[in-house]
């Protein structure tokens, strides 16, 4: 553990739930966490589980009386590692384009620390063109990318777009931190 904290943007995706034992493993591990969730993430896994893990508030608007500077300036100042995941295809889009259009995206661009994104969608949108352009955007800019997997997806099919496993993205955390 170093001087700063660990930020998770948590997607609006049902890969959602298995952020929660990422965050959780990184809290054990003694790295201060903050987490930022979109307005779909809320609908997949509630802010207060993530408050409960990381016993600080979960930040889903730039401005709130937490963050009197905005949210996205204050987590990006002392960010040492930018965790985005699920990263479902439209935070892939809004990053790569550098739109500032919500608190994640906008954070991403705030951000001067390594970022980290694990995708997950169905096969079809993880195959698309548009999707696969974002994603060698984000690569070109600096962006690792954690996945996606082949598996059993919630669209009840076999295929790629799976969100790799907590184990997975804490491997990359780690290896990513000590350099």
């Amino acid at each position: 553990m170093s001087d700063g904290h660990i930020v998770v943007g948590v997607g609006g995706g049902i890969a959602a739930y298995k952020v929660a034992e990422v965050v959780s493993r990184l809290v054990q591990q003694g790295n201060p966490v903050r987490v930022v969730m979109t307005h779909s993430a809320q609908k997949f896994v509630g802010a207060a589980t993530f408050a409960a893990l990381t016993s600080h508030p979960v930040a889903t608007s730039s401005f709130s009386e937490a963050y009197p500077l905005g949210a996205h300036i204050e987590l990006a100042e002392r960010c040492r590692l930018l965790l985005i995941a699920p990263a479902t295809a439209r935070l892939l889009a809004s990053c790569a384009l550098g739109m500032a259009d919500t608190l994640l995206s906008t954070l991403y661009l705030q951000c001067q620390c390594p970022v980290l994104m694990a995708p997950a969608m169905s096969s079809p949108m993880w195959e698309k063109k548009a999707v696969q352009r974002n994603v060698a955007t984000l690569v070109d800019d600096g962006v690792q990318m954690i996945g996606p997997g082949e598996g059993w997806l919630s669209c009840r099919k076999l295929g790629k777009g799976r969100m790799a496993e907590p184990s997975e993205i804490l491997s990359m955390i780690s290896s990513t931190l000590a350099h």
